[in-house]
C-alpha cells in the first residue's frame, strides 16, 4: 500500500509538471482568436473575443486559473467547439479505445507466438520463415503501411472501406496498420527474452524428462521470461492509446488522434491540454498497473525494491 501511495503521489506530480509545460508551450504557438474571427474583423471585435475567452489577462493569471480548475477536474471549455473539453474527450474516447484494443489484440496473438517460435527454433526453417515478417514490420512506418493497405485492399480489391468507423469492417485496416510495428516489437522482445532462458537448467531438466516443446514454452519458459514482455505490453498499450495520430488521420478514424490534429490546427488551447493530460494520465496509470502485475507473475519481485529500482 505504501508503494502504491508513493507511485500515485509521483503520478500527480508528473501530471502537474506536464500540464505546466504544455500550458506555456501552447502560449508560444500563436493567438487562437486570429483563426476564429473573420479576416475583415475589426480590432474591437478581436479584442472583444479575446476578452470573452479570457486571453487578455496576464499569462501567469491564466496559468493559475488553469491549475485551479485542473485540481477540480475541470478541463475548461473548447474555444472552437464551445463545449466542455471533458465532454468532447468522452465522445471520442470509445473510438480510440476500440482501435487500440484491436491493435493490441493483434499484436499479442501474432507477435508473441512469432517471438516464441523464432527463439525456440533458432537456426531452423521456422526462424528463417518468420524473421522477415519481424523485419518488415519493424521497418515499415504507419503512414506507408496505411497508404499501401488503402491502395491495395480498398481501392484495387474493394474488400474493405478506406475510412470511417462504421462497423467491424472499418476497424480492420486501421488496426492492422497500428499493430504492424507493435507486432514486430513484441516478437523481438519475446524472442530475446526466451533465448536468455533456453540454456537454463530447468529447461534441460524438462527436456530430459520428455516434456513437449509446447509445454516447455507455454508453462515454464514463457512465464519465467515474461517480465520484460509485460513491461513492453504496458508501454505499447500506452503508446497505442496516445500514439494513433497518424493512423487515425489516414483512415479518418474519429478518435483522439484525429482530434489532436484538429485541435492543434485550430490552436484550441483547452482541448489540446485536455488531450495531453489524458494521454499522460493513461501512460502513468498503465505503468503503475504494469508494476503491480510483476508481483503477481513473478513472486520473486518485491514492490518498492526491484520494481522501483
Amino acid at each position: 500500500m505504501s508503494y502504491i501511495i508513493g507511485r500515485l503521489f509521483q503520478a500527480i506530480l508528473s501530471i502537474l509538471g506536464i500540464s505546466t509545460i504544455v500550458f506555456f508551450i501552447l502560449q508560444l504557438s500563436g493567438d487562437p482568436v486570429l483563426l476564429m474571427v473573420p479576416q475583415n474583423a475589426s480590432a474591437e471585435a478581436i479584442e472583444l473575443m479575446r476578452h470573452q475567452l479570457g486571453l487578455d489577462r496576464p499569462v501567469f493569471v491564466q496559468y493559475l486559473d488553469f491549475m485551479k480548475n485542473l485540481l477540480l477536474f475541470d478541463l475548461g471549455q473548447s474555444f472552437v467547439q464551445n463545449q466542455p473539453v471533458i465532454d468532447i474527450l468522452i465522445q471520442r474516447l470509445p473510438h480510440t479505445l476500440k482501435l487500440a484494443a484491436a491493435a493490441l489484440f493483434l499484436a499479442i496473438i501474432v507477435g508473441i507466438p512469432i517471438g516464441m517460435l523464432t527463439a525456440y527454433y533458432r537456426g531452423k526453417w521456422v526462424e528463417k520463415l518468420l524473421m522477415p515478417i519481424i523485419l518488415v514490420g519493424q521497418s515499415s512506418p504507419a503512414f506507408w503501411t496505411g497508404i499501401l493497405l488503402i491502395m491495395f485492399v480498398s481501392v484495387k480489391l474493394r474488400l474493405l472501406p478506406s475510412s470511417g468507423s462504421e462497423g467491424l469492417q472499418s476497424l480492420i485496416l486501421p488496426a492492422i496498420t497500428l499493430a504492424s510495428l507493435t507486432i514486430a516489437t513484441f516478437a523481438r522482445m519475446t524472442r530475446s527474452s526466451i533465448i536468455d532462458h533456453l540454456d537454463q537448467e530447468y529447461v534441460k531438466t524438462g527436456k530430459s524428462k520428455g516434456a513437449s516443446s509446447f509445454r516447455l514454452l507455454s508453462r515454464h519458459i514463457f512465464r519465467n521470461a515474461s517480465i520484460p514482455i509485460i513491461t513492453m505490453i504496458g508501454l505499447e498499450t500506452a503508446n497505442l492509446l496516445g500514439g494513433a495520430v497518424i493512423t487515425e488521420t489516414i483512415f479518418a478514424w474519429p478518435g483522439l488522434g484525429q482530434l489532436t490534429i484538429q485541435a492543434i490546427d485550430a490552436r484550441d488551447f483547452p482541448l489540446v491540454q485536455g488531450i495531453v493530460l489524458f494521454g499522460s494520465a493513461a501512460y502513468i496509470f498503465i505503468n503503475l498497473l504494469t508494476d503491480l502485475v510483476y508481483a503477481w507473475v513473478d513472486p520473486r519481485v518485491k514492490l518498492g525494491k526491484d520494481v522501483a529500482s
